[in-house]
Formats: C-alpha cells, sequence, structure tokens
C-alpha cells in the first residue's frame, strides 16, 4: 500500500514519467495490467474460478419480491440519474423487485459506508453498489453478507470477496485503449497530456489509469503523460483543476483525460473559457448530454462511454438471478432481459459490453 501511495503522490506532483508507471503503477488493486494489442486484435478469454462473496445463509428469495437498496458512490449527477433508471426499469419489467435508489451528494467512502450501514441495520434482501474505495467499502459489504444480505456491484468495484457478482461496463484494457487511440488521433504522437480524475484511490479510475499507462507505453511510447490531478467528482473543482493544467503547462498542454462524468464536461468548458478550443483536445468518459453543446461547436471530437442506463438495467437482472439462485459461480453467462446473454469474465464479473465512441457523427441519436 505504501508504494501505491507514494505513486499515486508523484502522480500528483506530475513526477512520474509514462514509462515508469507503466512498469510500477497498478491502480486501485493487486491486478496486473494487460493491455491491448495496437491494432486491436481481440484479447483471448481466460478461465478463471469464481472469486467473489457468499451470502451467509440466505433465505430462500427465488421468484419472491424483494426489496433492493441502490448506493452508488453519489447521488444528483447525471451519470448516476441514468443507472438508476437503469435500475427502475429493470426492476419494474421483473415485477416483482422494489427498488430504490440513495446515497451521498459528494463522493466521500465514510458518508457511503454510513447510507449502507443504515439499510443493512433496517433490513433489505439486496444491495447495488458503486464503490468510493474498493477497500474502504469492504468491510460494510462483508457484514451484509454475513447478514444474509444478496451483493451485486456495478461501475466501481470492491474487493471481489466483499461482493457476490461486479457488473463491469467495458474491461479496463478496451477503455484505456479507446481514450488513449482517440488522443492520440487528435494530438498526435508526440503530444503532452494531463488527466483529471476523482481521486487516486477510486477503483474504476485507477484501473483505467494503470491500464491507459501500459497501452501508451506498447503502443505510443512518445507520447508524454504530464500530470494527473484529483477533482472528487465535483464540478467545480473539475473546471479549476483544468484551468490551472492550462495555465501550468501552455502549448505543452495538447490534451486533458477526463475519467469522470463530471470531470471531461468540466474540462471542455475550461478549454473553451481560455480559448483553447482546436489547441487542447480534451477526450474522457461522459454522458452524451453532458457533452452535446462541446462536441457540436467542435470543441469536443471523441466521447468514450457505454449506456448507463443499460448498466444499471444488467445490475438489476444480476441481482435477481443472484437471489433466484440462477446465477452461482462457475455460470459462463447470465441472461440479462432485453440485453441478451451477458459474458462472465474474471472470475465474478459480468460484462455489459464493449466501450461506444460517440462523436458528432452519432451524438444526436442518444439521450442520457
Amino acid at each position: 500500500m505504501m508504494k501505491k501511495l507514494t505513486i499515486a503522490a508523484l502522480l500528483g506532483l506530475g513526477l512520474v514519467s509514462s514509462q515508469a508507471l507503466a512498469a510500477g503503477w497498478t491502480g486501485g488493486d493487486d491486478q496486473a495490467t494487460n493491455p491491448l494489442a495496437c491494432d486491436g486484435t481481440p484479447a483471448a478469454a481466460a478461465a478463471m474460478p469464481y472469486d467473489g462473496g457468499a451470502p451467509t445463509s440466505p433465505p430462500d428469495r427465488k421468484g419472491k419480491k424483494i426489496t433492493v437498496v441502490d448506493v452508488p458512490k453519489l447521488i444528483g449527477i447525471g451519470y448516476f440519474n441514468a443507472t438508476s433508471k437503469g435500475i427502475a426499469d429493470a426492476a419494474a419489467e421483473l415485477g416483482n423487485v422494489d427498488a430504490k435508489t440513495d446515497g451521498p451528494t459528494k463522493a466521500n467512502i465514510d458518508e457511503q459506508i454510513t447510507f449502507l450501514d443504515n439499510y443493512i441495520t433496517s433490513g433489505v434482501d439486496g444491495i447495488l453498489f458503486a464503490a468510493n474505495d474498493p477497500v474502504a467499502i469492504a468491510p460494510v459489504l462483508k457484514k451484509a453478507l454475513e447478514k444474509g444480505i444478496n451483493v451485486v456491484g456495478y461501475d466501481a468495484n470492491s474487493t471481489p470477496d466483499a461482493r457476490q457478482w461486479f457488473v463491469n461496463q467495458a474491461q479496463f484494457n478496451g477503455i484505456a485503449k479507446a481514450l488513449v487511440d482517440s488522443l492520440a488521433a487528435e494530438i498526435g504522437e508526440e503530444g503532452g497530456f494531463a488527466i483529471v480524475t476523482s481521486t487516486f484511490t477510486t477503483p474504476n479510475q485507477a484501473r483505467w489509469i494503470a491500464e491507459m499507462s501500459a497501452y501508451a507505453e506498447k503502443c505510443h511510447p512518445k507520447m508524454k503523460w504530464l500530470e494527473t490531478v484529483e477533482a472528487q467528482e465535483d464540478n467545480n473543482l473539475s473546471f479549476n483543476q483544468a484551468t490551472t493544467l492550462i495555465n501550468k503547462y501552455g502549448d505543452d498542454l495538447k490534451g486533458i483525460f477526463g475519467m469522470t462524468s463530471v470531470a471531461t464536461p468540466a474540462s471542455a468548458e475550461a478549454v473553451t473559457q481560455a480559448g483553447k478550443c482546436g489547441n487542447i483536445a480534451v477526450v474522457g468518459l461522459a454522458t452524451p448530454n453532458a457533452m452535446k453543446p462541446y462536441v457540436e461547436k467542435g470543441c469536443v471530437k471523441s466521447v468514450v462511454l457505454w449506456n448507463p442506463v443499460d448498466l444499471g438495467y444488467a445490475a438489476m437482472h444480476v441481482l435477481r438471478a443472484v437471489a433466484d439462485g440462477t446465477l452461482q459461480g462457475g455460470a459462463t453467462s447470465v441472461k440479462a432481459g432485453k440485453l441478451g446473454e451477458l459474458q462472465v469474465i474474471n472470475g465474478s464479473e459480468i460484462l455489459l459490453g464493449a466501450p461506444y465512441v460517440f462523436n458528432k457523427d452519432n451524438i444526436g441519436q442518444f439521450d442520457f
């Protein structure tokens, strides 16, 4: 852990090269990086044993109505409004699920743990979550499992033994390739870039950055990684951090990665207000609605994401399957309503699908 904290601190100061990162930083967990082929050749799927947790003496819930609470990183932003809609849509479709979304208004792990603990105490059959910190959230999720509650994560994972399954919106190395390739196409192979993320320990962002580092080293080795900064998924802080990067690096900064649905539009706004559209590219993860103004004006060319409504929808179907006992360790796929069969990967993860690149030609077709 000390090594990771040291690397994270150096990241914040912009003192670690992409080469050093590729060699030594593996994000918010202990998984090795696995960069995809530069030419897009698909990676071979590796079979892994189930590594998720298990509830203690859960009651028979097969076909019975269940009460589910969804506790995302925070509520009140477009991204988690969309996942919440997907959860509600699936619950209505299933007909035997009473689901609600509740959680902190800021991406704060301590507050998230308090919400989870309160719902464990009050009594629910199932918990859906998107973790603010994979390790810190684990004890309260294990407490839920010990109470016989079914636990499924989505968007941002916990340690595997603290939940039964995790619905992964896209494989980390796939997101990394889409992001880095998109920025390289815009700024060239030797351009300098910076990253605006949430926190260095947020599990999905940490994994994406780790995979981006490994992929950039492999496929775009001359790109210059200038700095990575935290913005807490806060709009004002994200804008200020991006503005600081613009002022700090001047003409050396050719691109900004936004690693959250808040950081990406805020970075685009910072570039717009600085009069740098066309000089500084912004590529990142965000909802189409948040990015349409910047894409339509030509200030942003590439937005990488998946459909968060589908992500919430899939997570709810997975939790229902777990409660019914139709999804167990060793399964290779699971039925997810209108999404069809979803693949099991990495032992206890369900893969939603490949990332999608939104651009001026297609972004108007989406409304979330």
